[in-house]
Order: C-alpha cells, then structure tokens, then sequence
C-alpha cells in the first residue's frame, strides 16, 4: 500500500509534466523514513535540456536538500521504467530502491531493455519493483502520445 501512495504522488507530478506539453512523467524520492526529498516532472521542451527527465530533476533536488550527491536509505518513484541516462544516475546516487509504473520496452534500463540495477560490473546495486499502478501510469502516457498524433494528422489534414 506505501508503493502505491508514493506512486500516486509521482502520477500526480506526471499530471503536471502533460498539463506544460511535456512527456508525462513524474519522480518521487522518498526517505526510508517516508519523508518526501524531491518530487519533479519531465521538463525537457521548456528547460530546452536533454537531461531534464523527471528521474534527474528529482534527484538534483534531493541531493540538494541532503547535501549531498548520495542518497543511500531512499525509494525513487516513477511512473515509467528510467531509461539508460537516468538509471546511471540512480545508480552513481546509491538509491537503495526503484519502483517504477509502466516498463518500457524501448528505452528501459531497469530490467526491460538492459538491466543496469544489478550489473555486476557496476559498484552499487538496487532492488527493483516495477508494475506499481502500472494500468495508469501507462494509460497516461499512451493518451498523450494518441492526442499527440491525433493533433499532428489533424494539421497535415488542414495543410492540405
């Protein structure tokens, strides 16, 4: 039942991310003690920054408020599996725990597409549970993506 208030908390930032035309994603880092240290949304249009993915917002902000770039003794929350970028940062982080909503079987790389949470080859390993509210996490995102082409057939409709 925790995972699933933390999660609902991420769905809410992910709410935020679409209402600004961003990728609805949404991070929520918590304490082993249940306080929240950072929640973020993606923000990469209006930050024009790459880098600006919910997971890496959420954990300059953490890392901030700890003072401190390691955040041992923490659950990271996102409504979609990390991808390659974000799952290194976790890791260089020291999350203990990642709980994700929707896999992702293109860019995933917490167990779906790579599985960078328990590469021997890397120094710190994390447990992983994905499919936390997984129904609504990934039915946020695939109707961002239906409005999205909808939006774009409908223009190449009127341009013609």
């Amino acid at each position: 039942m925790e995972d699933e208030y933390y999660m609902q908390l991420a769905l809410d930032a992910a709410k935020k991310a679409g209402q600004m035309d961003e990728v609805p994603i949404g991070a929520v880092i918590v304490q082993k003690t249940g306080t929240v240290l950072a929640t973020a949304w993606n923000r990469t249009i209006g930050n024009c920054d790459p880098t600006a993915h919910a997971e890496i917002l959420a954990l300059r902000k953490a890392a901030e408020c700890m003072g401190n770039y390691r955040l041992p003794d923490t659950t990271l929350y996102v409504t979609m599996e990390p991808c390659i970028m974000c799952m290194g940062a976790i890791v260089h982080a020291r999350i203990a725990r990642l709980v994700y909503g929707a896999a992702d079987m293109k860019w995933g790389a917490a167990g779906s597409l790579y599985d960078f949470s328990n590469d021997i080859r890397l120094n710190h390993r994390l447990d992983v549970k994905g499919g936390v509210l997984e129904q609504p996490c990934r039915e946020m995102i695939q109707l961002f993506f239906r409005e999205k082409r909808a939006l774009a057939k409908e223009r190449k409709k009127q341009q013609a």
